[in-house]
């Protein structure tokens, strides 16, 4: 931390540092199961749902105090800051965990007052009805708790009564719900199972739906959690919806279940643009429309902006793979002279044929990128273009390079003094640094080209095609908005996926074949690891033998 570089770093450098070794921390399985950790994906989420941007916030539940940081940077991405707007009380069970949290907030800038204790016992900071915000990631199915002591049977945080069973789930929910100020409001993160509950907590939960505070409930998928599997659902509490005739009956029922993005094999989250696509959901519910509209825009904007730059980049490329081209064609004709290559250059001829379809494709869409405009009619024509030049160029790539590996193979160039003269092995790297720029995934630092102006004109479709008018309405298997009379009828559940019903079967929107690729790739590295058990437990078998 004292070095040169880190000192003049500018930005939030110490914390992205500390946010890193967390998250490492956390996927090791430390501190049972990783629970002080609350994945970012899940923290943006609740922060962008309920906006904190001024008075008390609370964590009773604090953990690593990841909800007050992600607060930070919203509030900072507002073009404020954070000390000027909120005030964070957060309490925390684990001396570890409080540790944490006090450094989290140091290295982030951030002041506030993180106090350690059992909250189902103790309430540290007595802030029933004085919050602004409150955001948490509580332990889930926590079993055990005494309710026969005084402090938790006479607790003023439980205005819908005790649940009869051991669980705590709906403990947390009302504690939750009795900090809020009326105009409060919360998220957090909660076992999927607490949405369908019976017996007594099936009848707090209804007496919860009737104060008309429930605002969105929405399901998130399996393994957005580092160190466990199963899915959850994020709760949001609006007590100003409470006061609102029109909005108080409305529950926005939202499931995400298949919205994700695949970080490893056994780790998902939300990508900027899913996350920001399920705000927009969030927003129009709301009745605003400007996000929207904005967000839909921007990734028009950002789409056109890439085909701007396309006409050069593949005018470069088209150089230098016809340069490598040509000198090995010039090579091989000077090779026949003295050596039969007929199956070689039966591939090179066949390889020219199939190289003037990527010319055709390239010149055709320089044509038409320079005259792109920043709307959906517009780009559908050039990000197919780009899509199918994406999966030529790829392909164009794998043989060129079989190509030079055939002949190579074939007649020994390697030992060819001319041939190695060549640099061929340069030339082909260039060419696959060049493909990476022009048809690299979006999920890295910096996305290609071709894939950026389909992924960004995809996004802005995803939106327009379920909400052409710019305003809400129900989408099935995503969302749908339910009245109180509603959820009353399916016994006061608060599951999504018994509202939003079934998508149809075939999403013209989800591009199988990528999804065919990542399967192919996932099934490559499990084969990989297989291949390493395999040799871990014949090394072990045979020191056992020794």
């Amino acid at each position: 931390f004292n070095n040169e570089v880190l000192r003049d770093a500018e930005e939030d450098l110490f914390g992205k540092i500390y946010e890193y070794f967390l998250n490492e921390f956390a996927m090791t399985g430390a501190q049972e199961g990783g629970e002080f950790f609350t994945p970012y994906s899940l923290v943006n989420t609740i922060v962008n749902v309920i906006e904190p941007d001024h008075g008390v916030v609370l964590d009773p539940a604090v953990g690593s105090a990841g909800m007050f940081v992600q607060t930070g940077y919203f509030i900072e991405s507002e073009g404020s800051k954070p000390a000027e707007k909120v005030t964070f009380f957060g309490q925390e069970k684990t001396e570890t965990n409080t540790k944490l949290a006090k450094m989290n907030l140091a290295v982030h800038g951030l002041e506030g007052s993180i106090l350690e204790g059992n909250t189902f016992y103790d309430d540290k900071h007595d802030l029933a009805a004085a919050c602004d915000f409150v955001m948490a990631n509580p332990p889930f199915n926590v079993d055990g708790v005494d309710k026969e002591k005084d402090f938790v049977k006479k607790d003023p945080r439980l205005p819908f009564g005790l649940p009869r069973n051991d669980n705590a789930n709906y403990l947390w929910i009302q504690y939750f719900y009795s900090y809020l100020k009326p105009t409060g409001r919360a998220g957090f993160v909660m076992s999927s199972a607490a949405s369908d509950a019976g017996h007594s907590e099936k009848e707090i939960r209804e007496k919860l739906v009737k104060t008309g505070a429930v605002d969105v409930m929405l399901a998130i998928g399996n393994n957005f959690f580092y160190t466990r599997s199963l899915p959850c659902t994020l709760w949001f509490f609006d007590r100003a919806k409470e006061q609102n005739p029109e909005r108080k009956d409305q529950i926005l029922m939202l499931d995400a279940r298949k919205i994700y993005r695949k970080v490893t094999t056994k780790v998902n989250d939300f990508s900027p643009e899913q996350l920001q696509n399920l705000m927009c959901i969030v927003a129009l519910y709301r009745g605003n429309t400007s996000k929207f509209t904005m967000q839909v825009d921007e990734y028009l904007k950002m789409a056109q902006g890439l085909t701007q730059t396309l006409p050069k980049l593949l005018d470069e490329f088209k150089a230098i793979y016809q340069g490598t081209f040509n000198i090995l064609l010039e090579f091989m004709k000077t090779f026949s002279k003295t050596t039969p290559i007929v199956e070689w250059h039966k591939r090179m001829q066949e390889f020219e044929r199939k190289g003037a379809t990527y010319h055709e494709a390239a010149n055709k869409l320089c044509s038409v990128a320079q005259e792109s405009k920043a709307e959906l009619n517009n780009l559908e024509p050039i990000a197919k273009q780009c899509h199918n030049l994406r999966r030529t160029l790829d392909k164009l790539l794998r043989e060129l390079t079989d190509l030079v590996a055939f002949g190579t193979k074939e007649y020994s160039l390697n030992r060819d003094k001319v041939f190695k003269e060549l640099n061929l092995k340069a030339k082909l790297d260039k060419l696959r640094q060049m493909q990476q720029e022009l048809a690299g995934n979006p999920d890295e630092e910096e996305p290609g080209l071709l894939y950026g102006v389909e992924y960004f004109y995809k996004q802005a479709l995803w939106l327009q095609s379920r909400f052409p008018d710019s305003v809400y309405n129900d989408v099935a298997g995503l969302c749908k908005v339910v009245t109180q009379e509603e959820v009353e009828a399916k016994d006061y559940s608060l599951t999504p996926g018994r509202y939003v019903g079934v998508a149809a079967l075939i999403d013209d929107d989800f591009d199988y074949e990528e999804r065919l690729k990542e399967i192919h790739l996932e099934l490559a590295k499990l084969n990989e690891e297989a291949e390493g058990l395999t040799m871990r437990i014949a090394d072990n078998f045979n020191d056992l033998l020794i």
